[in-house]
């Protein structure tokens, strides 16, 4: 490319915001030009209002930036990176694309909005045939674009292995949840150490909508869910990245462990998807030992786009259950937002 796209990272300095930044830099099709966050830290250079958590340093272009209140951002910009909050989503994320931004988000508020897609590019890349009827419906010159919750992402890319191949009927997820998916400074210390917690709002919800939507199908300019059945229980641990998803599930054309564990194994991405930057090679690494995946060990596979399977075994009561880690802030937020946009590029509905 002659030149990179200017973009614009929403929310820059939370935790997702950071792992933008960390993702972005060098990247070959993107540039970053401009960053928000709240009222107080707005005026500021990134490098003094950002409490970067990383491991990875602050890329030294990034702490030269400075940060502007989201809803002043008045660059004509074609790319927005969207990690704000659902609540303040719901507002700010439409003014963009009124204009004609491509917004990828991170944020809950539109992904189950029949218009919009929830994009994981190894899964539904056709999905994005709905954008010009989003555009129609809600008067958008630009768009929306979401990736999924972060604990329904691993956990998609495995069903859909087995959905290509067997058909699915029933799906019980019992999910391990970093600290990481709470944000920053997210949960307090005295209440995650020593302890699990069986609770994160809204979380069982998403996790049981957003899946069978990103696996359903486009018809009449919407995209109508699968009907396949899900039932989630989720619970916060104290792990700092990646999130781990016990799965049982019910195919609708019994499957043997062998068969399963090749169908995973041999999974590619749609064609659109394979090449792009941040393509997760493999799509799925499926693990033999009994006590893998690991989020310590596992998590940074493929880049951290990865999707790692293992303890694939009989299941007494459904057909098939295994054991799926996908790292929830770069596959499940940052690097999958990033990601959708590349596919948008290279499709030719971005710049």
């Amino acid at each position: 490319m002659a030149s990179r796209i200017p973009a614009a990272v929403l929310a820059a300095t939370g935790s997702v915001g950071q792992r933008f930044i960390q993702l972005l830099d060098g990247h070959p099709w993107f540039e970053v030009v401009a960053v928000t966050g709240s009222e107080r830290s707005a005026g500021a250079y990134y490098g003094e209002a950002c409490h970067w958590v990383l491991p990875e340093p602050m890329p030294e272009w990034a702490k030269r930036l400075k940060v502007t209140a989201t809803e002043e951002l008045d660059m004509d910009l074609p790319l927005i990176f969207s990690a704000l909050p659902a609540s303040v989503a719901r507002t700010a994320e439409p003014e963009f694309a009124r204009r004609h931004a491509v917004v990828c988000s991170n944020a809950s508020a539109f992904r189950m909005d029949p218009y919009v897609p929830i994009l994981l590019p190894e899964v539904n890349p056709d999905h994005i045939t709905v954008l010009d009827r989003q555009r129609q419906v809600h008067g958008w010159k630009g768009a929306i674009v979401t990736n999924s919750n972060c604990t329904s992402t691993g956990m998609t890319v495995a069903l859909k292995a087995l959905q290509e191949q067997f058909g699915l009927r029933k799906v019980l997820a019992v999910s391990m949840q970093a600290i990481s998916g709470a944000g920053y400074p997210g949960v307090a210390s005295l209440d995650i150490l020593d302890n699990v917690i069986p609770y994160i709002a809204g979380e069982e919800e998403k996790v049981e909508a957003e899946s069978c939507k990103m696996l359903g199908h486009v018809a009449e300019g919407q995209i109508r869910p699968a009907e396949f059945q899900v039932s989630a229980h989720t619970n916060r641990v104290a792990v700092s990245d990646g999130h781990l998803v016990c799965l049982s599930v019910e195919l609708e054309r019994q499957a043997s462990v062998e068969e399963a564990g090749l169908a995973l194994q041999a999974y590619q991405a749609p064609e659109p998807s394979r090449d792009l930057p941040s393509a997760p090679c493999p799509v799925i690494a499926v693990r033999s030992e009994p006590d893998r995946p690991q989020p310590r060990l596992d998590r940074m596979a493929g880049r951290g786009m990865t999707t790692t399977v293992g303890r694939l075994r009989p299941d007494p009561l459904f057909h098939l259950k295994m054991v799926v880690l996908s790292h929830n802030t770069i596959r499940g937020a940052a690097g999958g937002s990033i990601y959708n946009a590349e596919l948008l590029y290279s499709l030719g509905i971005l710049g």
